[in-house]
């Protein structure tokens, strides 16, 4: 905790809020110094110093405790409101007092160079942990499709004169497939370091969701085998203000996620609906859902589910979330009874219908 705290507040505020403290525990005293005794106010002091060391840096700790014995020496030790001190025992003890303090400070200052010492240690692992996973994911994910495409190409260099109509459209088609996953992979890749760098800016404005389902449908047509898309959007729902660009591409992952969990002849359905001037959406299949237990973890980073052949870097979910949350909304996951999953996204949006913006 005190961690957080420096790392929190400045150099001032830090000088401010020890000044602040020490003066606040000394009024406090100091109306109560009828009935506490000046040798517990020291106490009393020297226990403020002490929090105040477990806290903020050195320097706010050695002034604090230099400020809280001259008040201690001025307004607290007889004869008061003079800096005279006549006991040996109480200038054996203003002594101590500053003993402790820099004890207290220099131990301190041990343990949170042993603490950042042991955060950096484990920074390091964490990197070396998340540099695996990525070049585990890339080194299979990247390589296939490029593999696709050299071997394609190879192929139409090299037997062109050759090969029939039907396999130098097969061919093309393959390449077309891979170069399409490549691009995709790439692109989750990029939309990552925009969310991780926090350069994600929605630009928003006035969107057909009915349009923006089905350039992603035809988009990713391609991709999807045998799958069945039906898109269920009624043709009187209202714009809607978002990024266009974010949106396509988070519902693009969800369909696409949704495609390499499900079997083939699946069917895919994208609903969207409009309640309380929120973008509700969804993308639900009739596959066999997700296992209950990994539900919360599928919008994490570089997380795939365990026991699963599919592909994926494992980036699409966390990268829908982000965008879907960079305009202040959320997704979720549930099941489906019958069987299948469904996922929902709820963006808070201004809506129009096209009539109302003509006028504007």
């Amino acid at each position: 905790m005190s961690g957080i705290i420096t790392n929190k507040a400045t150099k001032a505020q830090q000088y401010y809020f020890s000044i602040l403290l020490i003066c606040l525990v000394s009024a406090i005293c100091f109306m109560c110094s009828a009935f506490v005794s000046y040798r517990v106010v020291a106490l009393l002091l020297l226990l403020t110093v002490s929090f105040i060391a477990m806290t903020f840096n050195s320097y706010p700790v050695l002034i604090a405790a230099l400020l809280s014995a001259l008040i201690w020496d001025f307004f607290f030790v007889p004869p008061r409101f003079n800096f005279a001190i006549h006991d040996s025992v109480d200038l054996f003890m203003l002594l101590m007092y500053f003993i402790i303090v820099l004890v207290n400070t220099a131990m301190t200052r041990k343990i949170r160079k042993v603490e950042r010492a042991a955060q950096q240690k484990e920074d390091r692992e964490q990197t070396v942990e998340l540099y695996n996973t990525i070049l585990n994911s890339l080194s299979h994910e990247l390589r296939t499709p490029i593999s696709t495409i050299i071997g394609a190409t190879d192929n139409l260099l090299t037997e062109f004169s050759k090969l029939s109509e039907q396999n130098r459209h097969e061919l093309l088609t393959e390449i077309s497939k891979a170069s399409i996953r490549l691009d995709r992979q790439v692109e989750n890749l990029l939309n990552m370091s925009r969310l991780e760098s926090g350069f994600i800016k929605p630009k928003k404005d006035w969107c057909d969701i009915n349009e923006l389902a089905h350039d992603v449908v035809n988009r990713l047509k391609e991709n999807l085998g045998n799958r069945t898309i039906n898109v269920q959007i009624t043709e009187n729902l209202p714009l809607f203000k978002i990024d266009f660009g974010l949106i396509e591409q988070a519902l693009s992952n969800l369909i696409y996620n949704a495609a390499l969990y499900t079997q083939e002849h699946s069917i895919i359905k994208i609903t969207a609906g409009v309640k309380d001037e929120k973008l509700l959406l969804t993308v639900e299949d009739n596959g066999k859902g997700f296992p209950e237990d990994e539900i919360d973890k599928v919008f994490e980073k570089f997380y795939r589910l365990k026991n699963t052949n599919a592909g994926g870097t494992g980036l699409g979910l966390s990268i829908v979330k982000g965008f879907v949350e960079a305009h202040n909304g959320t997704v979720q996951l549930v099941n489906i009874p019958e069987g299948g999953a469904r996922f929902t996204i709820v963006i808070p949006a201004e809506t129009t219908y096209i009539n109302n913006l003509k006028h504007e």
